[in-house]
């Protein structure tokens, strides 16, 4: 039997109540100390364990949330508001990067979910399972069968719940019924609400069709991922389905579930700890489940004396685990929006600059603009296998059916005035690989997340490639009557650059993120040394601990990751339930 895991915590200032019975505000709330499972992080991965291990009546569970309740909070709702959810807002992290020589220096805002349901709360709805070869790949690294595709593709019926768009409308050639689940726990589906540049995307692919091909359905998994289709954005009835809305709302009725917010995780303790000032204990006979994200999961580790003993020693921690391989590895999607001026009151411009109409419909019956995702059309694509990136670079990608860069096509307003129509482009399988180190030793100091952005030939040869397929894209019959230029002094002297080195400097101008922070405690196999997690999500070198999110992917899915994180939590439950037995 696994020896239990103490873990200490520190409570924030209580600023939300909740009417629901499971979500708690205070220590003094809880109905005991002791829990057969305490996770940490209310996030996209933890709340789907959280439900199923609660599952079986005789099992307890605390979930620790250090950020607030999802209710009532309109920007986390309205799946068209998503944008406005972050950053530096009260359901964000409000971490900033260090700055980034690969984009000439610059720093920005790192949102990162700091609420109920964490990052599924504050996303842009994207929902994907990554490639078949995304997963075979984690399989073979990780020497665990049970990571295959294969196996993973049945946790689609648990998790799924497709629903028919908000419009009504047909979805004939949208996606593949056979491919979804429609009885399971979060909401997924289409757009329901036209965008001018709908038919102008799809015709598209009709006139450019050898190098935009049309894909019938956007989810991966056995299904390429290759072409532009559809986005399938997880929300239903207009209203966005996070796994708060979700899996928490479906099991926050059960008494041995217990949710308690404001609660922020300063360190794990083995065999005991001393409770001082704000500091609460409480314990796990089990295990305790660290689910806080890329981030905030290798801040904990660290403070709790897991990492790297060089870099802990020198903040004054205590190393009780000397594993280097701890914040490193970081992985992420870097994004790049390219503007263009259009004609006339084509896009969403005017809703933006005056939406009160809109969000008053939307209040009234979830309908119309705001009960949309800002999005309906996307793709994921490749680079030439003939390129000359290859000569002296190997393919980063799983397999030849995931994707290098991803286009998703957009009508947002800009500047005060004006149309706009926006290619943005998102690098899918980067190679730059970042850390995340302490700043000190204070649990509540933010920590140095520096994912090194384009420091690498193949990324930047990506991206720049992109910018020139979004340009072709822009310039096919379907856009004749639309498209008027490019926006901004930057992106016109990529459109008409005959030089790659000024698409570059645009690039690296321009360039920011998608914010998809993965890899920091990697999973490896059994004996590997160059990873913290084993094929079972366990700690390596520690008894009662595991880690399920997004951190522990060796390589970032080749597309948005927050589906292949709730298959990756269906999974790890059953790995929990099997283990305990």
């Amino acid at each position: 039997m696994r020896s239990s895991r103490l873990l200490s915590f520190v409570l924030t200032s209580c600023l939300i109540g909740s009417s629901l019975a499971a979500i708690i505000t205070t220590p003094s709330q809880l109905p005991s100390t002791t829990f057969d499972y305490i996770i940490v992080g209310a996030g996209n991965a933890g709340l789907v364990v959280a439900n199923r291990l609660t599952e079986n009546a005789n099992v307890s569970v605390l979930v620790l949330e250090a950020g607030v309740s999802d209710a009532g909070i309109i920007s986390v709702q309205a799946p068209f508001l998503g944008l406005t959810a972050t950053p530096n807002t009260a359901v964000d992290w409000n971490y900033t990067l260090t700055d980034q020589t690969g984009l000439n220096g610059r720093a920005f805002a790192y949102p990162r979910g700091r609420v109920l349901g964490g990052c599924s709360t504050v996303n842009y709805l994207f929902h994907q399972y990554g490639t078949d070869e995304d997963w075979n790949r984690l399989a073979t690294l990780s020497n665990d069968e049970g990571w295959t595709w294969n196996n993973m593709k049945q946790y689609i019926q648990k998790h799924e719940k497709f629903t028919p768009p908000i419009d009504g409308h047909n979805t004939t050639g949208q996606f593949i019924p056979s491919l979804h689940g429609f009885n399971g726990e979060v909401s997924v589906s289409l757009p329901g609400f036209n965008m001018t540049i709908d038919p102008r995307v799809i015709n598209t692919t009709q006139e450019l069709s050898a190098e935009f091909p049309y894909n019938q359905d956007m989810s991966g998994g056995s299904r390429s991922l290759l072409g532009i289709g559809w986005l399938q954005s997880s929300a239903g009835g207009g209203v966005r389905s996070s796994s708060s809305t979700s899996y928490l709302a479906n099991a926050n009725s059960r008494p041995n579930l217990t949710v308690l917010i404001h609660a922020t995780v300063t360190k794990l303790v083995q065999n005991g700890a001393t409770a001082v000032a704000a500091v609460t204990t409480v314990t796990a006979n089990k295990e305790v489940i660290l689910s806080a994200g890329a981030i905030g999961t290798t801040q904990i580790l660290k403070l709790s004396g897991i990492g790297s003993s060089s870099e802990l020693t020198a903040l004054g921690i205590n190393s009780t685990i000397d594993n280097p391989n701890v914040g490193e590895n970081l992985s992420d999607h870097t994004l790049l929006p390219n503007i263009f001026n259009v004609n006339g009151n084509l896009s969403f411009d005017n809703i933006i600059r005056n939406p009160t109409a809109a969000l008053n419909q939307w209040i009234q019956n979830k309908t119309g603009v705001f009960a949309n995702n800002v999005v309906n059309n996307f793709g994921f694509l490749r680079i030439p296998s003939n390129a000359t990136i290859f000569q002296n670079t190997t393919d980063p990608a799983p397999g030849p059916n995931s994707p290098h860069w991803e286009i998703i096509f957009s009508a947002i307003a800009q500047p005060a005035a004006g149309s706009f129509f926006t290619i943005t482009l998102v690098l899918i399988s980067p190679t730059s690989r970042g850390t995340v180190k302490l700043a000190s030793s204070n649990p509540l100091t933010k920590p140095l997340i520096d994912p090194r952005y384009l420091t690498t030939e193949f990324d930047i040869f990506t991206m720049r490639e992109a910018v020139k397929a979004a340009i072709r894209f822009s310039k096919a019959p379907a856009w004749s009557d639309y498209i008027t230029g490019p926006f901004a002094d930057g992106f016109q002297n990529a459109f008409s650059a005959t030089d790659d080195s000024v698409i570059d400097q645009y690039v690296r101008e321009v360039m920011t993120t998608i914010f998809h922070p993965m890899g920091t405690a990697s999973m490896g196999t059994f004996n590997s040394t160059n990873a913290v997690v084993n094929p079972d999500l366990t700690v390596k070198g520690a008894s009662g601990l595991r880690i399920v999110d997004g951190s522990v992917f060796p390589y970032i899915p080749s597309s948005h990751p927050s589906g292949a994180i709730y298959l990756l939590a269906e999974r790890a439950s059953d790995i929990i339930k099997s283990s305990s037995t």
